[in-house]
């Protein structure tokens, strides 16, 4: 039994613990408003830098150059010429002459190949030239191909061609001492010397080394021949005991070597393109 004077009203106990809940309250309210504020004043984390690329260095790239306007391959290619351009004397001729082009020795059949990217402006027959192939090409300039066993296959009149494309095939045609292959290039009617083009590429027009080529040194070149052609007869040749006719030297690589005086028979009329040239080897 509990004695009176400890006993507490229930309504100041219901007092005291609303006061003590009303304490606890504000206190949790004022600790809750103390964090947030320190919350809100705490600076945030920096936003992070965007993160840029490194840029690689660019190398300076030249500009790619222009190909050669004029590109020149040799007709048989690995063959060397056996008689150059200029003034030449054969065994049968009593002066020495303008050799218009040059001559290179090959087995009949190899391949002739176009020098340059052309368009054929003729085929044809001659009696100094034989078998012939005529090829325009740019710039005014032209290129002969003569003493062919044919042309190539297709390859007429208006063809084009592309540089190192078959054109005709080595022969032994027309006013020829042995099979090989007569070349020539032109600048309009004008011979120029080939050996200033075969294997060389010029960027301009304005490079062609027209001038140089053009020149004709004033010493003759004395050829060497495998045979005479037919129509020629040499001077005494028929006469008793051969006196005053052709004295005739074997080389040793078993070509032969002629001197003049002698007589030849007339060629016939050669065509406009080739009249000028005379006979031809």
């Amino acid at each position: 039994m509990i004695s009176k004077s400890l006993a507490v009203p229930s309504q100041h106990l219901r007092v005291a613990l609303f006061s003590m809940l009303g304490v606890a309250a504000m206190v949790g309210a004022l600790n809750g408003a103390v964090v947030l504020g320190e919350w809100v004043a705490k600076p945030g984390p920096a936003p992070a830098a965007p993160v840029v690329a490194e840029a690689e260095p660019v190398e300076d790239v030249a500009p790619t150059p222009l190909p050669p306007a004029f590109q020149f391959t040799a007709p048989l290619p690995g063959r060397v010429i056996n008689s150059p351009f200029g003034l030449r004397q054969l065994p049968w001729e009593e002066n020495g002459r303008l050799h218009q082009g040059v001559d290179i020795a090959a087995p009949g059949g190899a391949a002739v190949k176009v020098v340059a990217d052309g368009v054929v402006k003729a085929t044809g027959l001659s009696p100094t030239y034989g078998r012939y192939v005529l090829v325009m090409h740019k710039g005014g300039l032209t290129t002969l191909y003569a003493h062919l066993a044919s042309p190539a296959p297709g390859v007429k009149k208006s063809t084009f061609l592309r540089r190192g494309a078959t054109v005709a095939f080595v022969g032994n045609s027309g006013r020829s001492t042995g099979s090989h292959l007569h070349f020539e290039i032109r600048k309009g009617d004008k011979p120029l010397n080939p050996s200033f083009f075969l294997n060389r590429s010029f960027a301009e027009a304005s490079d062609l080394p027209l001038k140089a080529a053009g020149r004709v040194s004033r010493k003759i070149h004395v050829a060497t021949v495998s045979k005479w052609p037919p129509g020629v007869v040499a001077k005494g040749a028929l006469g008793k005991g051969g006196k005053g006719g052709v004295q005739v030297a074997r080389l040793k690589n078993g070509r032969v070597r002629a001197t003049i005086p002698v007589v030849a028979v007339q060629a016939p009329a050669a065509p406009a393109m080739a009249a000028a040239s005379g006979s031809s080897t």
